[in-house]
This record gives C-alpha cells, sequence and structure tokens, in this order.
C-alpha cells in the first residue's frame, strides 16, 4: 500500500506519450476521508500544473471506494457544510474536469458516492462486469454534493437522476452503460482502460483539448454558444504541430499514419 492514499505514477505509451495513471489504494474500502481528499487533491494540482496526454483513474482492491467517511460531514455547521462542497468543487472536481487532455475512469468493483462522482467528471467511464454505482447520500440525508446529480443527469437524463438520487440505490455495471452513463463495460476493465488511455495519449492531444472546451461550452450554455466558440477554438488547432503533420502525412501516405507529438 502506498504511503499516501492516492498516487500518480507517470509512465509512456510504446510510441513515447506521456500518459498518468492516479491509484485509489486506501485500505479495504477506499473511503474518502480527509486524508484521501487532502492526497487526492494534491495529486490532482500535480496533473494542472503538468498535463499528461491522458490520465488513468483507478483503484487497487476489492471496490474502487465505499464512498465518503461519514466522520467528514460530522459536527458540521451549515457554513462549514457548503464551504467543504466548494472546495471540493475547486480543487477536485472542476480542475479534473478541465484537464487539457483526455481523462479515463476505470470501475471494477463498488463505485459509491464521492468516487462515483468524481467518475461522472471524467470523459470517459469503463466498468467491470461486476461494478455497481451509487449515490447513497440519502442515508445520512444528504445529497450528492460534489456535481453528481447534474453530470448524471447530463449523461442520463434528469428522471434517472433524481430516480438514482432520491432511492439511494445501487445500479450494476448493465445498467449505467443501458443509461449512458457508462462507455462500455469490459472484462478486464483494467487491462481495456489502460490500452484506451494509451490509445488517446497517442492520438492528437491538442485537438482533444478542443474537444473538451467546446463539449464544456454546450454544457454550460447550449448549441449556440458551443457554435459561437467552436471557431476559434478550433482555428486555433491550424497553428499546432500535429495538424500540420498530420495533414501532410495524409496527403503523402494516406489516413491513419499519422504520428502525434501533442502540440
Amino acid at each position: 500500500m502506498p504511503t499516501e492514499p492516492t498516487a500518480v505514477v507517470r509512465s509512456a505509451t510504446a510510441a513515447g506519450a506521456e500518459l498518468a495513471t492516479l491509484t485509489f489504494d486506501h485500505g479495504p474500502l477506499n473511503l474518502f476521508d480527509q486524508a484521501m481528499f487532502d492526497s487526492l487533491t494534491a495529486n490532482v494540482a500535480e496533473l494542472v500544473a503538468n498535463p499528461p496526454r491522458a490520465v488513468l483513474l483507478r483503484a487497487e482492491g476489492k471496490v474502487n471506494s465505499a464512498g465518503v467517511d461519514v466522520h467528514v460531514f460530522q459536527g458540521l455547521t451549515e457554513q462549514q457544510g457548503a464551504d467543504l462542497w466548494r472546495r471540493l468543487f475547486a480543487q477536485i472536481i472542476a480542475p479534473l474536469e478541465a484537464l487539457p487532455c483526455p481523462v479515463v475512469f476505470a470501475a471494477h468493483g463498488l463505485t459509491l458516492t464521492a468516487a462515483f462522482e468524481i467518475a461522472l467528471a471524467c470523459d470517459v467511464i469503463l466498468a467491470g462486469p461486476r461494478a455497481k454505482f451509487g449515490l447513497v447520500e440519502t442515508v445520512v440525508g444528504l445529497t450528492p454534493s460534489m456535481g453528481g446529480p447534474q453530470r448524471l443527469a447530463e449523461r442520463a437524463g434528469s428522471g434517472r437522476a433524481r430516480e438514482l438520487v432520491m432511492t439511494g440505490d445501487v445500479y450494476d455495471a448493465a445498467t449505467m452503460a443501458a443509461w449512458g452513463v457508462v462507455n462500455a463495460v469490459h472484462d478486464d476493465v483494467d487491462a481495456a482502460a489502460r490500452a484506451l488511455t494509451a490509445r488517446l495519449a497517442d492520438g492528437p492531444t491538442k485537438a482533444h483539448a478542443a474537444t473538451k472546451e467546446i463539449i464544456a461550452a454546450w454544457r454550460s450554455g447550449g448549441v449556440g454558444h458551443a457554435d459561437a466558440v467552436t471557431p476559434e477554438v478550433s482555428g486555433a488547432l491550424f497553428a499546432t504541430e500535429d495538424l500540420k503533420g498530420a495533414v501532410a502525412s495524409f496527403l503523402e501516405n494516406g489516413p491513419g499514419k499519422a504520428t502525434y507529438r501533442g502540440r
């Protein structure tokens, strides 16, 4: 077990692109106690300061996470509760979501509350057949407050989001895939997630970042806002080495032969 509850390991793909793997490893339940939140905050800050070309979030142990250690909530005042959510949005959810590279989440087992909300802030969620997901904050009289309900509504629709949150039920990977929450289910999800992350890291990193920026514009202001920002966001790609090299490669060698350097 690492000295920190979460750890980022940077490595290179076969083509040499840098990717980062962030692993939850904090006891048998991978509970989000204060140490887990502090460690994850530091790891996300490291990724923001020095972004790789793709990120994989995964976990060791039988479960991804059984959720938040309820001691985190004990004795909080209204103001302290609001400050907690503001801090977690500012230090974990928003910067993770805004990373200028693809972010993949691999769920091999139980993925509850904070871990599920973090997964929903990632670009792609892959699950193993035994993975289960839930926002079960109702058991302590809370509603999920790290962005889970709204991001779940974006993926599955508002009715499904209300059902999942209000019932506090736990749903299997097949159901989550059918609802559009999980992108795909794989027997060996860790291997599949590592392969996808490596593939994305080897791709046109600047173009991936532009895709995220355009979709973020749609999320905040609808199709009209996304249309308004797309010309500048996409136009900037014509100054990148990757686009210039890929166009030259296409014209000389045909499609699918280009290699990308992330700049």
